[in-house]
């Protein structure tokens, strides 16, 4: 990588040594906006050290001797220079990013709505249709991730099930925080089909740096149908649709089902077995004991985690959906 390379614009949506290439349509102006404080900063920075080491040399004592030679003390042309031009490339950086900013807050009408919900350390993507992908940590949550057409402006719904995260990916130039308790936006349209790398931005714990996803980007035509046919779970079995649910719901970021307890206890080979709770009593693991940890996980707490709050999914799972999830857990026996 030589000083060129690090100079050098993008060509035509290139990648740089700054970005990656631009596959979205705001990625040009987020590079613009970039390139221009850059090369602003650049000049002002090489102009003051020539001009100090000109001063410098010009003025050492060595050279004019121990008292030092009259100077004007002030210039009124010299301040208003330095002054306003700087201020005039100030005042052209602010419009920029404002306009730009005002534009990324305001997607357009027909923008196609995802909801994305992050937890610690996965996200689940859930579609107008009842689609549901998911995506993560690659070590727990195989998932597809989040799937979008091209050429078609997408918002991202970001909500947050416990601490603050990211959304981040680089090749769209899109950065939004996930915030517990409250909605957040970014949208973006992609330009180019293909799969693109989609990051946690924010430190969200211990395994933050492997909150990794992808955005696969697919014709309208290829979407049409894919996202139909991720919507219609009747031909699967209750082991399948609740094993689908328990990476949706992010259960999977707690509990693992390797036989390593994590954030939880470790769920396989689980069901039919005794439970120590915190009181010191031992509960069965069976439907009944599957469902009022769903619904009311701080009625029975496993000991030793008794300072790990479990969320509730009552009123985020009907019986159904209840019924599939101790079906998939059975089936790790």
């Amino acid at each position: 990588m030589n000083l060129l390379n690090l100079l050098a614009l993008p060509q035509s949506g290139a990648e740089t040594f700054w970005f990656p290439s631009q596959a979205s349509t705001g990625a040009s102006r987020v590079d613009d906006l970039f390139y221009f404080i850059f090369y602003v900063s650049l000049f002002a920075f090489i102009a003051i050290v020539v001009a100090t080491i000109i001063f410098s040399l010009k003025y050492s004592r060595s050279r004019v001797g121990i008292e030092p030679e009259d100077s004007p003390h002030h210039s009124t042309k010299i301040e208003i220079v330095w002054s306003v031009i700087p201020a005039l490339f100030m005042v052209a950086m602010f419009w920029y990013g404002f306009k730009d900013y005002v534009d990324r807050r305001n997607p357009p009408a027909d923008s196609y709505q995802i909801e994305a919900i992050s937890q610690k350390w996965s996200w689940t993507f859930n579609y107008p249709n009842g689609a549901i992908t998911t995506g993560g940590n690659p070590a727990i949550d195989e998932g597809e991730g989040l799937v979008v057409p091209v050429n078609k402006p997408v918002v991202i719904r970001l909500e947050s099930t416990d601490v603050l995260h990211s959304f981040f990916v680089p090749a769209f130039r899109a950065k939004m925080d996930a915030v517990p308790g409250r909605y957040n936006y970014v949208w973006f349209e992609a330009t180019e089909i293909g799969e693109f790398p989609l990051y946690c931005a924010e430190y969200c714990g211990s395994k933050h740096s492997r909150m990794l996803a992808t955005v696969k980007v697919v014709s309208q035509e290829d979407f049409d149908t894919w996202v139909v046919a991720a919507a219609d779970d009747s031909d699967l079995s209750p082991e399948e649709r609740g094993k689908k649910l328990f990476g949706a719901k992010g259960c999977i970021a707690c509990h693992s089902v390797s036989g390593v307890a994590g954030i939880g206890p470790a769920l396989d080979s689980l069901y039919g077995k005794e439970e120590t709770l915190v009181d010191g009593t031992k509960v069965a693991v069976d439907d009944n004991y599957i469902r009022e940890s769903l619904l009311d996980p701080q009625a029975k707490v496993v000991e030793g985690y008794a300072n790990v709050p479990m969320t509730s999914f009552a009123g985020q799972l009907d019986d159904d959906d209840i019924s599939a999830i101790i079906a998939y857990l059975k089936s790790l026996n």
